[in-house]
């Protein structure tokens, strides 16, 4: 399944819009390549930063972010060889790529007293959500099929990142619960699959469609028509208070991204770990989607 370029991304994931488009494949690599290693460099600081400290897991969380980065620069580094005979040539970025952990939010992150594992993760799958946002917009706007489509491919890559953070971050969720004693009993409520919220999604998205013009009323009766369809292959998959049919569409569709994720990654049954692997990239996708409409 190719990946779903957004035509509109104005808002909360792209402070801004890129400066132009992409003009040859050499440029695309030297960018990609500079947003890689200045994540990596980002998040080795905040290690080191994190170590000076004395929170050694926090130190290995970034750590860890800062390894996976490097594989990303590496993994540009050897595409560009493979296409272009060279490696990627910083000189070529014409204009700034999008801020994903500006100063302001590093400063934060080595100030404050209430980061944990699971808030560092969140704002890595924040991160490489902007990413994806980032290339599906310039593929978007290509009039060159080459750069089109190398586009597609940095944004499927970096939804693929998404998709590994959010796991992380799910383990880590779970830890801190259990960690904390919180864990809880089943709630009393009545329960409900991914089947019945994809519906409700549905229903909110036709909502949404008609408060929308444009790219973004296609786009979105596009994602309408995507969760009927999910629906189907959803039944029986998780559990969930039936008070989430109340929740706003970006509540329900985070959480329907999570709970196919983590259906994934608990079973043992190869068919069945495809299927929630596919319904995942699309309402990952669907998430990114939602979330750069949001005023917040």
């Amino acid at each position: 399944m190719g990946i779903i370029v957004m035509p509109l991304l104005r808002t909360s994931l792209l402070c801004s819009e890129p400066a132009g488009v992409l003009k040859s494949l050499d440029e695309l690599f030297a960018l990609a390549h500079t947003m890689e290693q200045e994540a990596a460099n980002r998040y080795d600081s905040l290690s080191e930063e994190m170590r000076r400290q004395g929170k050694d897991d926090l130190a290995g969380v970034f750590a860890h972010l800062a390894s996976a980065e490097r594989e990303h620069v590496d993994s540009v580094t050897r595409w560009s060889q493979s296409r272009r005979g060279k490696d990627p040539d910083p000189a070529l970025v014409r204009w700034d790529a999008p801020e994903t952990l500006g100063e302001e939010a590093a400063a934060e992150l080595k100030t404050s007293r209430l980061i944990t594992p699971y808030r560092a993760l969140a704002m890595a799958v924040r991160n490489e959500e902007r990413a994806f946002a980032f290339w599906s917009y310039l593929a978007a706007y290509s009039n060159d099929p080459e750069i089109k489509k190398a586009s597609e491919a940095m944004a499927k890559e970096e939804l693929g990142h998404v998709a590994t953070l959010r796991r992380e971050r799910r383990r880590a969720y779970h830890a801190d619960q259990e960690h904390g004693g919180t864990k809880g009993s089943p709630a009393a409520s009545a329960q409900i699959d991914a089947q019945r919220l994809e519906l409700r999604l549905a229903d909110q998205l036709a909502d949404l469609e008609q408060r929308l013009s444009g790219p973004a009323a296609v786009r979105t009766r596009d994602m309408r028509r995507e969760a009927a369809g999910m629906a189907d292959e959803a039944a029986h998959v998780g559990s969930f208070p039936a008070s989430l049919e109340g929740k706003d569409a970006l509540e329900i569709a985070e959480v329907l991204a999570d709970s196919y994720l983590d259906g994934a990654d608990r079973s043992d049954d190869s068919a069945r770990v495809e299927v929630l692997q596919r319904l995942a990239e699309r309402a990952i996708s669907r998430l990114a989607w939602l979330r750069s409409l949001s005023p917040g």
